[in-house]
């Protein structure tokens, strides 16, 4: 398994994967990030195993293989470098050797089946938002969501789609927050209930993009694909408190 990339190009993608990687994991292979080498195409994923998130990078290869790469070490030793193309050789003895114009480094490795498998949505529905409208939505209502773990349906977001328009509700019990946009609207009317973390992640990446986001969701997950990236998580369980008793009328 051998690829060369552009080491600022591969910096930048791992960065924002990296954000999803927790400081203390339970499993240790979450420490690392995930790289699916298919010809020219080289998929990256990182994953706490509620949220999954990968970007597919365009690479100069001809071979196949996965392993999964220590995150913290790859991000520091890639931050070491300038612009220059960088050759990645997996070797028999478990490291990953990295070839550089300044010189070489070996990294251990793990296999790559080790990794937790991303999660396949089964019929999912599909709702198509311009990535303005929902950073916006994520902006305007995620400061409101409540932190109680014994009432973890207020810890997220409330998403509402319908024919006529999209809803984004959220509430501690002390304030509450209600977007609606009715220049948005779904083929089918369901709601779910987004988590604080991946809605952290997608509102730092959504600022700088103009295109369609495409949401797949499900009854326990919701997967977000913008350009070459896919964002999946698990959606919280329950039933949302009916906010709209307390709005006055």
């Amino acid at each position: 398994m051998k690829f060369i990339v552009s080491s600022s190009y591969l910096l930048k993608q791992l960065q924002v994967l990296g954000s999803v990687i927790n400081s203390s994991n339970t499993l240790p292979i979450l420490d690392n990030f995930l790289f699916e080498l298919d010809d020219k195409t080289l998929t990256v994923s990182a994953s706490d195993l509620e949220t999954t998130m990968s970007a597919t990078l365009d690479i100069d290869s001809e071979s196949q293989g996965s392993v999964a790469v220590p995150a913290k070490l790859l991000l520091e030793i890639l931050k070491t470098f300038p612009e220059q193309p960088l050759t990645f050789t997996v070797e028999e003895n478990s490291t990953i050797e990295i070839s550089s114009n300044s010189g070489k480094y070996a990294l251990a490795y793990s296999p790559g089946s080790e990794f937790p498998k991303s999660v396949n949505l089964d019929n999912p529905s599909t709702t198509l938002v311009p990535a303005e409208v929902l950073a916006t939505a994520i902006s305007k209502t995620i400061f409101a969501a409540g932190n109680d773990d014994l009432r973890p349906v207020m810890s997220g977001v409330f998403f509402q789609f319908s024919t006529e328009s999209l809803t984004f509700v959220a509430t501690d019990a002390h304030k509450l927050v209600k977007y609606t946009r009715t220049d948005v609207t779904s083929d089918d009317t369901s709601e779910f209930i987004m988590p604080k973390k991946p809605l952290q992640l997608l509102k730092n990446i959504l600022q700088a993009l103009e295109e369609e986001i495409t949401i797949e969701y499900n009854e326990t997950n919701a997967q977000f694909i913008f350009g070459e990236s896919t964002l999946t998580c698990r959606l919280i369980d329950g039933k949302y408190p009916n906010y709209e008793a307390v709005i006055p009328k």
